[in-house]
Order: structure tokens, then sequence, then C-alpha cells
């Protein structure tokens, strides 16, 4: 039987055991966010304001910038990036004790407590702690490897997660600080504003969303929320106004279906106010125009693994490509549904960016590695597909094919034309096996 003192010698023992658990476990923070060049938090003191919208354009605004870009969901009980990214069904990977993230290419990288759920219906019914550990195991345990930016979408609001945020995360470049423009929103969001400043985290700025509506049959502008809230605040703070973004329906259906809103409608006004901000951001962090070390080649390409969950997104064409075959597999003279089930295939012969002949083949029976033989004895280099199975597509890597899934049911050479200018709208891998 232990006395008082052999208790009180336990409890120091586990007192010292728990901050050495501690102490290890900032390290390998720090070791892991070293890689990271600059984060970046997305804050706001009242909900509904769109700041998760924010959050995700950011991202890709950097992405399809030519950054390596990490977006790190921490809004523990509402996480909406996964249904704004349409991975609803993705899931994170676990590699040697580390969490691999959501690859949306290799220069877009993305984590959310909303990858664990088992479903849309489930609750996350959780107190600080646990909040504060589950950050913790975003930044320590999750392989983000070399990022130029990580973008934190932080709930609303000066609680548990951005209090644990700004205490877990090494060297925050800034917030970018989110409002509507009516007042009982910029009252709050001040508040957030006063978080920052007591935290040391710098007000990279505020940005205004659903900054008034365009009448689409009149051309009227209505300020359905008032107006001039942000710019009012950014006066009042000291800090830049970033922009102002007006209210546009297809910003709501891109977040619900999945699709990126900054590539879909690129020339509408709310993308442009979107791309000024990135640019604005780049400027404030660096003190000067920030440049990638490597441009995307191609925009948001899903790893094959992930290709279930893929981003609606443009596939480009690469100009070193100056003579390639491509193989389409038709049904009714369109791209069929699935490669497997496809009348014939039309090859089509790419010379410098143009199409320079296409040929209609009969394919073999099909069977498991046949296709992936015949298409590179036939000379083809890249299959554009919709749908494709994982196995398969390991087939066709390892015949020296490459492959892209997702793609619209076409005419093959309207497929190709649109590929090679860089305009090919892709969707989701409609194979799961």
């Amino acid at each position: 039987m232990q006395d008082g003192n052999g208790a009180a010698g336990d409890c120091r023992a586990d007192d010292a055991s728990r901050a050495e658990q501690e102490a290890l476990a900032g390290e390998q923070v720090r070791e892991r966010m070293s890689r990271v060049k600059h984060k970046l938090l997305v804050l706001s003191g009242k909900g509904g304001v769109g700041k998760s919208t924010v959050a995700v354009n950011l991202a890709l605004g950097l992405v399809l910038s030519g950054f390596r870009v990490g977006l790190v969901d921490i809004d523990i009980h509402g996480p909406s990036v996964p249904t704004m990214l349409g991975l609803q069904n993705a899931k994170p990977l676990s590699e040697g004790g580390t969490i691999v993230p959501v690859s949306m290419g290799e220069n877009f990288k993305v984590m959310s407590i909303g990858f664990f759920l088992r479903s849309d219906r489930d609750a996350v019914i959780w107190r600080g702690p646990l909040k504060f550990s589950a950050i913790r195991q975003f930044l320590k345990d999750v392989e983000w490897g070399d990022l130029d930016y990580l973008i934190v979408d932080s709930p609303p609001g000066t609680g548990d997660e951005p209090l644990s945020i700004c205490q877990l995360l090494p060297g925050i470049d800034g917030a970018v600080v989110v409002t509507t423009p009516q007042d009982v929103s910029v009252v709050d969001v001040r508040r957030c504003i006063t978080f920052c400043k007591e935290l040391k985290v710098p007000v990279l700025g505020i940005i205004e969303n659903m900054a008034g509506l365009e009448c689409p049959h009149c051309g009227e502008h209505i300020d359905v929320f008032k107006a001039g809230g942000g710019g009012k605040l950014s006066r009042e703070a000291g800090v830049p106004l970033l922009g102002s973004i007006p209210i546009d329906p297809r910003i709501v259906h891109a977040s619900d279906s999945g699709a990126s809103f900054m590539q879909r409608h690129a020339d509408s006004p709310a993308a442009k106010v979107f791309g000024a901000v990135v640019d604005k951001i780049l400027d404030g962090v660096e003190g000067k125009r920030s440049t990638p070390e490597k441009k995307v080649e191609g925009d948001l390409q899903v790893f094959p693994e992930r290709a279930e969950a893929r981003l609606p997104h443009t596939i480009s064409y690469s100009s070193k490509d100056k003579r390639m075959r491509i193989g389409i597999p038709t049904a009714g003279g369109k791209l069929c549904m699935h490669f497997g089930h496809c009348e014939k295939f039309a090859l089509v012969d790419v010379e410098d960016d143009k199409i320079i002949g296409t040929n209609f083949a009969e394919p073999p029976e099909h069977q498991p590695g046949v296709y992936p033989r015949w298409l590179s004895g036939e000379g083809v280099k890249l299959v554009i597909v919709s749908g494709m199975g994982q196995r398969a597509i390991s087939l066709f890597e390892q015949a020296g094919v490459k492959v892209l899934v997702g793609a619209p049911t076409l005419e093959p050479e309207e497929v190709v034309r649109q590929y090679l200018a860089g305009t090919l709208q892709a969707g989701g891998n409609i194979c799961d096996h």
C-alpha cells in the first residue's frame, strides 16, 4: 500500500510524463509545419457569412495560380469543405502512423473532420479538449509535405477552435476576416478582429461577402444586406478591405454540387473579385507578388485513388506534347460512359496542338489487361474516359498510357478539341470498382 508521499510521487510522475508528451507533440507540429511557407486563417465572428466559401475559393485561386496549397477545415461541428469540393465520399489513408490527406492533384491537399464521419447525419459532440486534440492531430499527423500555403477554415466566433489553432500553429502569416454588409454581422466581426489583435495574429484584410445583387432582369443593383459595412469596418479597424463579393446564385450551385466556381465561372464578377483578393493577399503576405516554384500543368487532377471524389475541373493540354495519339472509347458516335462497354475506339492524332486525323478501330474482346496492351500497341499515349476502375487505371499506367477520367459524353473530336484548348470540364469517375 502506498502512503501519501507515494501517491504524490505518482502524481508528479504523471504530470512530468504528460508534460513530456505535450512537448513532444509541440515539436512534431513545429517540424511538420516547418515545411509550410505561409499559414493563413479564414475567420469570422458571425455564422452564415460565407466564410467556408471564401476559404475554398481562396485555396482554389492559389492552386490555379500554381501554388502548392493545403486546406484544413477545423469546423469540428459543421464541416462543409468536403461538400463544397465534391469530396463527401473521400476517406484519408493511414500510412506508417501518419494520415495521408485527400489529394486533388499534387498541388492541393485537403483535411476535414467530415472525412471521418460515417454519414452526413452524424453529430460531433465534443468539448474543448477533444477539439484541441483533433486540431493538433490535423497539424501533427497529417502528411502535408511541402506547401506554399496552408489555409485554415475556422468555425464562426472566437471559441475553442480559433483559439486552438492560434495556439498550435507556429508562424501564422495572418487572418482574412469575412463579413457581410449589415450591422448585425459587422458587430460580431469587429470582435473577431479584436481576438486577432489580442493573440498577435496580423489581420491581412476584410472580405465583404454578399455585397449586393445585380437583378438578372433589369440589371439594377440591389443592396440585399445594406451596403458599406465592410468598408466602414475596414476604416475603423485600420485594415485593408480586400474585396466586396457580390451575390451570385452560381456560387451556391457550385458549392452544393462540389464544382469549382473559380473555374466554371471565371469571367463572372464574383470570380474576378476572388482573383483580385488572391492577388492582394499574395502582395500582403510577402510584401511583393509571390511567384510559384512550379506552375501547374493541367488543373486539379485527382490522384487515381481519389478518383471517386473528383472535383469537377478543367483538363488542360501540355504544350510539350507536340505529337500524340489520344484514345476515346465511343458508343453511338460519342464518348461512352465506361470504356469497357464501348463499340469502337476513336484514335485521334494530334500535332502542334491541332487534330490532324481520326481513325475508328474496333477493340478486341474486353478482358483485364487486353485494352492497355492493344492501345499501347496502337501508339496511344492518353485515353480520355468517363469512368474506369482503379485496377484498370493501374494496368494502363503500367502499359505507358495515361488516363484522364470524368470526361463528358461528347463527340470524340470535340472532347480532344476542348482538351487541347484547356476547356474540357471533367467531373467524377462514374466507375467505383
